[in-house]
């Protein structure tokens, strides 16, 4: 699987010397469950106004991180900073200016979508009574339930849940939203929906940790990502930075095959060696494609297609560990 080009957020520019502003940075974040090491001295840094891809196979301790992050669970192990202020113990004043959505929200199920709300911003003591109402209308509206307000929550489908659980975390104004697989029983124009969602939020300077093992959709909506294997951050950066950790491939089209493999090979590339009318591929490495193309042409090679095939985060993913993303750790 490979891509040619992603759309991607744009992170706030940052001039030349100037220090980069985290919402969350972590170092050496450990959690043990027993004998086993959830999170292995994770080091997170993500920039405000981001929207940073949090990635891993379902197990491979996103859940966990994020999980220490706000404060449910203890670390065994490191330091957490949320909006520059230190996790757990500055969590009355930095969880207010947080919005989170965590392994699926919990709400009444016979009470409409909107009495739940309303239950919820009651029994927020930092919640302004008189603005209430406003705030709930325009949480359904940005998620899509208008219509579903007075349903019941029992009767809602799998989807509508997930979208009242993202209107309960924007209840209030938020610096930071953290998201833990948002997308779950959504169906294509749903997922459509929260993307949108998210840049729009971004748009308007709020931070966007979304925690996701579903690599194209984030490849879609990130301007940043972190990629987790097993309970270690294994890859952190820009997506282009991350991205450029893959080596691309060039896939010749060409009726003389076995002299395009021979001039391959003779430039130091390994062409695959597939049958019938399939295209050459090698990885480039080091090479460039005008290179490759001037010897291929200077040898008589009749070429009918030559093109640049860039990794996108699944192969990255596959080239690190060797393995499909669903495997569970």
């Amino acid at each position: 699987m490979t891509s040619t080009e992603h759309v991607a957020a744009t992170a706030p520019s940052q001039r030349p010397g100037e220090a980069t502003s985290y919402a969350i940075r972590t170092s050496g974040l450990t959690r043990r469950f027993g004998d086993q090491v959830a999170v292995d001295r994770v080091d997170l840094a993500v920039p405000q106004g981001a929207i940073y891809g949090f990635l891993g196979p379902n197990g491979s301790g996103k859940t966990t991180t994020i999980r220490m992050l706000l404060g449910l669970i203890a670390a065994d192990g490191g330091e957490i900073e949320v909006l520059g202020r230190s996790m757990p113990r500055s969590a009355t004043e930095v969880l207010p200016r947080v919005g989170a959505l965590i392994e699926g929200p919990a709400f009444h199920p016979y009470i409409s979508g909107e009495q739940n709300l309303r239950r919820l911003d009651v029994m927020d003591a930092t919640a302004d009574p008189a603005t209430s109402g406003t705030r709930i209308t325009a949480a359904l509206a940005r998620v899509g339930l208008t219509a579903a307000a007075d349903k019941r929550y029992r009767n809602y489908s799998l989807g509508m849940k997930q979208r009242l659980g993202l209107a309960a975390a924007l209840l209030q104004p938020r610096e930071l939203l953290i998201l833990d697989e948002p997308t779950n029983g959504l169906d294509p124009q749903g997922t459509r929906e929260v993307r949108k969602l998210v840049r729009d939020l971004a748009r308007d300077g709020m931070t966007v940790l979304v925690s996701s093992h579903l690599l194209s959709e984030i490849e879609q909506v990130a301007s940043h990502v972190g990629m987790m294997v097993g309970g270690t951050l294994v890859r952190q950066g820009t997506l282009e930075e991350v991205l450029a950790d893959g080596a691309p491939s060039v896939r010749v089209e060409t009726p003389d095959r076995e002299l395009a493999h021979r001039v391959m090979a003779g430039l130091g590339l390994a062409p695959t060696a597939s049958a019938g009318d399939a295209p050459l591929t090698a990885r480039m490495d080091d090479h460039a494609v005008e290179v490759i193309a001037a010897a291929l042409v200077h040898a008589g090679v009749r070429l009918h297609g030559l093109n640049v095939d860039r990794p996108d985060l699944e192969d990255l993913f596959v080239s690190i560990t060797g393995e499909g993303f669903d495997v569970l750790r």
